[in-house]
């Protein structure tokens, strides 16, 4: 019995709910519609393009010995080691302060530090630098010489290794911006417009007190129906 009467309830929620949809079902459209628009227009025409420059350094394990042999397995686990206390020292305050000092950026060193990014490729012995800037030709700087800086300082800290350069700094993703992603923000407004709609219309629905439905007497009032009055048009009823 009891499983009857909640399987009638979730019923009537579900028919309650399509109903509330369909009815509304223009609004939410619209509403999907404008919001994704709005976004879209905003990331395209507000919001400044980024873009990402980049090199890349190898770093290697020194090795006692000057013989042709090839790199072993421990060799490598130890230069991937280093790699990351070689990304500590790049983002160290002895390698951006000398960079902001030739370049006179109007920067401190944190706010240089927190626009820079250092960090192993695929867990390699091979570190990519990068900085995001609208500014794509400032960001390729940069990373130059945060490059140049940083390879003779990397040798006098650890005092082993080698470090050299994989790639020069160059702007990545070919030179177009990497960001915003307007796209992404368009889908992301369309679904915020038909979620602000979906409240709205529940709302508007929950708050309404009125009988729409003979179903909605019977379960407000608890009473059964006597019978039913039917609208008619003035015109049908002159008629």
């Amino acid at each position: 019995m009891e499983k009857r009467e909640e399987t009638k309830e979730m019923e009537i929620d579900l028919s309650f709910i399509f109903r509330i949809l369909r009815k509304n079902v223009i609004p939410l459209v619209l509403s999907a519609i404008v919001f994704g628009v709005c976004a879209y227009v905003g990331t395209t025409q507000f919001i400044p393009k980024q873009y990402k420059a980049s090199a890349q350094l190898i770093v290697n394990n020194n090795r006692s010995d000057t013989s042709d042999r090839g790199v072993n397995n421990s060799e490598l686990t130890a230069a991937q080691s280093l790699a990351n206390t070689y990304s500590v020292i790049i983002k160290s305050n002895s390698v951006l302060q000398p960079v902001i000092d030739k370049m006179q950026i109007n920067m401190t060193y944190e706010a240089l530090a927190n626009s820079i990014t250092v960090a192993p490729v695929n867990e390699t012995q091979v570190i990519e630098i990068s900085m995001k800037s609208t500014d794509p030709s400032f960001a390729k700087k940069v990373i130059a010489n945060v490059v140049k800086v940083a390879q003779p300082k990397i040798k006098d800290v650890v005092e082993a290794g080698s470090v050299k350069v994989v790639d020069d700094s160059r702007i990545a993703n070919n030179g177009r911006p990497i960001g915003p992603n307007a796209k992404k923000n368009a889908l992301l407004g369309a679904a915020g417009g038909l979620a602000f709609m979906l409240v709205i219309v529940f709302l508007k629905e929950l708050f309404n007190k009125k009988f729409k439905t003979e179903s909605d007497i019977t379960n407000t009032l608890g009473l059964p129906m006597m019978g039913v009055i039917p609208y008619v048009d003035g015109k049908d009823f002159s008629k």
